[in-house]
């Protein structure tokens, strides 16, 4: 059916997901992850799938010091903070690839 396949963005991530991904829950809230505690991963393709979401969230990601004079051990270089521009609208949308399905013949 067409209302069962759509894929939507979700409250959160879960703990695990989190885990897998080397986010500590705490600094995840801090760096615009929305976490969700009660959520459950029921499938291990819908958790790989959020994963690597994440993974690609934090290579995109520039965290700037809270001191410019005084970097600390997780802020971003100073090249890349030249370079940073503040991003309107959705972040990362959900993109969704279904198969192409071949024409058949009538019968």
């Amino acid at each position: 059916s067409k209302y069962n396949t759509k894929v939507r963005a979700g409250r959160g991530f879960t703990y695990e997901e989190l885990k897998e991904a080397g986010v500590n829950k705490k600094q995840a809230i801090t760096i615009g992850i929305a976490v969700d505690h009660r959520r459950k991963n029921r499938s291990l393709e819908g958790l790989q799938r959020n994963v690597q979401r994440l993974k690609e969230y934090k290579t995109r990601l520039i965290l700037f010091p809270k001191k410019a004079d005084k970097p600390k051990k997780g802020d971003s270089k100073e090249e890349m903070l030249a370079t940073a521009k503040q991003l309107r609208g959705p972040i990362m949308p959900i993109s969704v690839t279904l198969p192409r399905l071949k024409a058949r013949v009538v019968t």
